[in-house]
């Protein structure tokens, strides 16, 4: 979940799943934080409807550790 000040600048991150308040500082996350926005479609029961959510790292890595299928990874090369 993310709440924003007037002016759009990103003010709190907290975890959709275990609730814990990330660390923003200067609009900028300070820990590791995965947001999903997702436009579900005609073929969904969720036709028409927007889902946006945020996962810390251990949210993250604990749903990820259930898959049959392993998340793909690669390494990043460049950092922006």
């Amino acid at each position: 979940m993310r709440k924003y000040k007037n002016g759009g600048q990103l003010e709190t991150v907290i975890c959709n799943c275990c609730g814990k308040k990330i660390i923003v500082s200067k609009g900028v996350a300070r820990e590791g934080v995965i947001h999903i926005s997702h436009a579900w479609d005609f073929f969904s029961e969720k036709d028409g409807e927007v889902h946006h959510l945020d996962l810390c790292e251990t949210c993250y890595d604990a749903m990820i550790s259930e898959f049959k299928i392993p998340v793909e990874r690669e390494e990043q090369l460049e950092y922006l």
